[in-house]
């Protein structure tokens, strides 16, 4: 009857859980980015997995896969971690926030990133998300040097939000957003002498880096390139942000990626596994002096906040987190790993030149794939690390994925607490894709033929 309004649809947890695959995609295709879900499908990547555990997971039908990509890094202590979840579960009945009374979980996680904090990095400041952390140390340089001018670099990523993006140095994902933030210079990666140029232009009130560009192909610079660029915000006044969203807390071999070159930045920003993936979680830590500078008095106290900012339970999971990576060694665990891991992974380079270069730290690594143009595939380009990808996903179930603005790169962030048997499992699995796989035709064709019907079922 025409004025009757439909009631409500709200899903209960169980029947959200119990969507078959199918439901699933066309639920986001019609309430989420049916463009996304269409990319993904594409591929015939997406699952309908009903458990996870460490690096596996498993499917309805109880197919068991190994997860290389863990979220970009975030579930840097494996899915599900139980310590992780039992700490929350310890700090479920505590106040989640309360923002009239700072909450005791909160200064604890604060003094313990602190403590292992390179340098004088002492004080925090908690949000829910890198990008939101890239924004708050926008903010404090901003506050702190009254210069609104930074340098960053070409092909780097610091997130989608507009400060972040605005510092992002990759323009397919910026020129739609136009104009961004103004002042904001960007120069190659690894080039010191870029850096002092831009500096000596005009006062500057920070540098913004990766330590390691994740999202560019994983590019690791030259040693001394971070020290050079310390030495040159000292000469210059410019405070130096560092972002180890993705390589902070253990995924490269050390603590922290600066940690390598001995740099203690003004400002390092951390979100992606620092919770274990378990809470969104966010953070900035920086100098007693910055921050004094910045936000030292009542007035300016309140200028930067965030509502979930620092909750019980966000940071009961992040606490825990580096409990684990302090008292496990992870980041020794991750850099022996690696060292195995990317010496076979440089036997197989040798062995196929498809394969054009393995780089990377710890267990951040990236496989560089040669770009081939071919007309059978309609002139694709770049494509061959992607198609890898599917191969592997859908020959071994091995979960892995291209890196984000450089498609011709597999990225590679197993958990820290991963074993040698599941690296030695992917060796065997790529060396059957490759072996497969010897020639960009071939490997197109192989391609289409196993995900075709992912294609079908994605519909049904």
């Amino acid at each position: 009857m025409e004025g009757l309004v439909a009631e409500p649809r709200i899903y209960t947890i169980e029947e959200a859980a119990n969507l078959s695959l199918g439901e699933t995609l066309e639920l986001h295709r019609e309430y989420v980015n049916e463009s996304l879900t269409d990319l993904i499908a594409g591929y015939g990547l997406p699952r309908q997995f009903v458990k996870a555990e460490g690096i596996r997971l498993w499917d309805g039908d109880g197919n068991e896969y190994l997860d290389f990509l863990c979220s970009y890094g975030a579930l840097s202590l494996g899915h599900n971690n139980p310590r992780i979840i039992a700490a929350v579960e310890k700090a479920r009945k505590l106040p989640n926030f309360f923002v009239i009374s700072p909450g005791p979980v909160t200064g604890a996680l604060a003094a313990s990133l602190a403590s292992v904090s390179p340098g004088d990095l002492q004080r925090s400041f908690f949000c829910n998300s890198g990008s939101e952390a890239i924004e708050g140390a926008i903010k404090l340089a901003r506050a702190a040097t009254g210069r609104s001018r930074i340098v960053a670099a070409r092909e780097g990523f610091h997130g989608k939000s507009m400060g972040a993006l605005s510092i992002t140095g990759h323009e397919e994902i910026r020129t739609p957003f136009a104009p961004l933030l103004p002042g904001v210079v960007h120069v190659p990666f690894s080039d010191a002498d870029a850096i002092e140029a831009a500096l000596r232009e005009e006062p500057t009130g920070a540098v913004v880096l990766e330590p390691i560009q994740g999202p560019a192909g994983i590019i690791v610079p030259p040693d001394g390139y971070l020290a050079d660029v310390r030495r040159l915000c000292d000469k210059y006044g410019a405070l130096l942000i560092l972002d180890e969203i993705q390589t902070g807390l253990g995924r490269t071999g050390r603590m922290f990626g600066c940690d390598h070159e001995g740099v203690v930045p003004d400002v390092l920003c951390l979100s992606k596994g620092l919770s274990g993936g378990i809470y969104p979680i966010g953070a900035y830590v920086t100098s007693d002096r910055i921050w004094r500078q910045a936000y030292g008095t009542k007035k300016t106290a309140s200028l930067h906040s965030s509502t979930f900012g620092g909750n019980t339970l966000a940071c009961a999971a992040a606490l825990e987190a580096i409990r684990i990576t302090v008292e496990d060694d992870l980041p020794d665990r991750a850099a022996k790993l690696g060292d195995y891991f990317k010496g076979e992974l440089n036997t197989l380079a040798d062995r196929f030149p498809i394969l054009r270069e393995v780089r990377g730290r710890g267990l951040m690594i990236g496989l560089d794939f040669t770009q081939t143009q071919n007309p059978l595939t309609r002139g694709a380009l770049n494509q061959t690390a992607a198609m890898i990808a599917v191969q592997m996903m859908h020959r071994h179930r091995i979960v892995s994925i291209y890196t984000f603005t450089n498609e011709n790169v597999v990225r590679l962030a197993p958990p820290l607490t991963a074993e040698r048997t599941d690296l030695d499992r992917y060796l065997e699995a790529l060396e059957d894709t490759l072996s497969r796989n010897h020639s960009f035709p071939r490997l197109a064709v192989s391609t289409l033929r196993a995900i075709r019907p992912y294609r079908r079922s994605s519909r049904s």
